[in-house]
């Protein structure tokens, strides 16, 4: 699944190839799924002729900014993602899922914008579970406004972190994962997190001390800037993340012993000799 340093990426590309311009064509699927119960009319009328003046993301939702209400949000699901002609699809590149080369448009194209200098922004989903949507007030209105902090641009202090964990039963790692808690972090990110703070994934989020908060939350400050700073481009991130072992190796690049379990429900890889 896509995770922010993805959905950045992507938010990156549509910025350079989409604002300042305008829409002149509009294709949809008729996916009444991924457009969340909408019909391709309503979808061109309200996208139709529209410049757009800015791309917004908060956690792993997007939005456009257009000179006229309603504006499209865009969520990747597990297999969605944004792509244009002149350059691979951002989608998934943090978790290893190699591109289909050059065909376009894209196979399981649901959404293609032109503009008006003939670039083009396609949104293309295989498992049609991601979701385009349109608000005419994104951050305020559902799925959007029930998102907790943006795990890049509101990282909160530690004092408040630890006062957000201090009610939290729940695993750290499930925790994490919970987009109402911190929004944009995904499978991959909280094991990176937990791994670098050297914290036990299964222990409840109110057991943390703090100095364990404080170390939760540098890590995953360095974690998503590191991450958004490379792209999203596994081949950039530092060759002793657990990152590059947790999938399908045993030890970690530093020579740790790797467990897995499932927690949150998702599978978790961590290094009980340094994690705590």
């Amino acid at each position: 699944m896509p995770e922010l340093p993805d959905v950045d990426a992507a938010r990156v590309i549509a910025r350079r190839v989409a604002v300042g311009r305008r829409i002149v064509a509009v294709e949809c699927a008729d996916d009444s799924i991924v457009f969340d119960r909408m019909r391709p009319p309503e979808v061109r009328r309200a996208l139709l002729g529209r410049r757009v003046l800015g791309v917004h993301r908060r956690g792993k939702h997007l939005w456009l900014e257009l000179d006229r209400r309603p504006w499209p949000c865009f969520h990747f699901g597990m297999t969605g993602g944004f792509h244009i002609p002149s350059a691979p699809g951002r989608k998934l590149r943090s978790s290893r899922l190699k591109s289909r080369g050059r065909e376009w448009p894209p196979r399981f194209t649901k959404l293609r914008l032109v503009f008006g200098d003939g670039g083009e922004l396609v949104m293309s989903d295989a498992r049609r579970l991601g979701r385009i949507r349109l608000r005419h007030d994104p951050a305020g209105e559902p799925p959007i406004s029930l998102l907790g902090f943006d795990s890049l641009l509101e990282l909160p202090s530690s004092r408040e972190l630890r006062r957000l964990l201090a009610g939290r039963s729940a695993p750290i790692k499930a925790v994490l994962l919970d987009q109402s808690f911190s929004a944009g972090v995904g499978n991959w990110i909280a094991d990176e997190v937990l791994y670098q703070a050297r914290i036990d994934p299964r222990r409840p989020g109110r057991s943390l001390s703090p100095a364990e908060v404080s170390r939760l939350r540098a890590r995953l400050k360095y974690v998503m800037t590191t991450a958004v700073k490379a792209g999203a481009e596994s081949r950039r991130f530092p060759p002793w993340w657990l990152f590059h072992t947790r999938w399908d190796q045993d030890v970690s690049a530093r020579g740790e012993k790797l467990r897995r379990a499932t927690i949150g429900g998702r599978t978790t890889a961590w290094a009980p000799a340094v994690q705590q």
